[in-house]
């Protein structure tokens, strides 16, 4: 994913977090759907068909990761998907603070990434540039390609949005709207994170549109008191042609 707003433990709910997955079109993927034929049929995900892993996913026992690339000018590569950062800990039953700070010999493998991985106790946080892991406090995040609560206009506006549809106890409808702000930002609030003013001002919306790369998702996945997980994705195409939408509450 490329933006992702969350709460933790807060309203009377375990979690709620918002995210968009920007792509470039052509990349085959597959939707949301449970894995049964891959064998994991309590995992709900969606599937980059390029290298077998994913970005967002739950399982039915309240499992739940996310992760968010680095975008900057000291870019490295890794051999290893980033994607197999969540299905190994979707698909495994290490506790999320065992699997995030086993993690720590083999950043090298991966290019640069954000990390959660949770449960309905415990959520924890991994920038494999700072190279620590730790659980996160009850509160309202929000995690972009840089890293936690970076001042990123549209990570800001987003998790400005959240906090007042918390305030309302708002529907899973009114919560997707917010992922859909297809405005740019000044050239003087945009960041440096090495790909040229162009794309610079390109990536700055919230939901982008292209022909060529956009947001190729609206992901909503919510924890409640009561157990129940609810999770609905979007999908869309080239230019933001909508692709449909798909919910599930587990």
């Amino acid at each position: 994913m490329c933006l992702i707003a969350f709460a933790w433990q807060m309203s009377g709910r375990p979690l709620l977090l918002l995210g968009n997955r920007d792509e470039f079109h052509p990349r085959p993927t597959r939707p949301a759907c449970f894995w049964n034929e891959e064998g994991q049929p309590d995992l709900l995900a969606g599937k980059d068909l390029e290298a077998g892993g994913t970005w967002l996913g739950v399982t039915r026992s309240g499992r739940f990761a996310a992760l968010t690339n680095i975008r900057s000018p000291q870019a490295r590569p890794g051999p290893l998907s980033r994607g197999k950062l969540v299905l190994d800990y979707l698909t495994g039953r290490m506790s999320p603070q065992a699997y995030m700070q086993g993690l720590s010999d083999s950043l090298g493998e991966y290019a640069g990434f954000n990390l959660l991985a949770g449960s309905m106790q415990e959520l924890w946080f991994l920038n494999s540039d700072e190279g620590q892991a730790r659980a996160l406090e009850p509160g309202v995040y929000g995690l972009s390609n840089a890293s936690l609560n970076s001042p990123w206009p549209k990570l800001q506006a987003l998790c400005k949005g959240l906090e007042g549809e918390l305030e309302r106890d708002s529907d899973s409808d009114t919560l997707l709207e917010l992922l859909k702000d297809s405005r740019e930002y000044p050239d003087e609030e945009l960041p440096d994170s090495g790909v040229g003013l162009d794309w610079e001002r390109r990536l700055s919306a919230t939901f982008i549109l292209g022909e060529d790369y956009g947001t190729r998702a609206c992901s909503l996945l919510a924890m409640d008191a009561d157990g129940s997980i609810t999770f609905v994705e979007q999908s869309f195409g080239p230019d933001g042609q909508e692709l449909g939408e798909s919910g599930w509450i587990l």
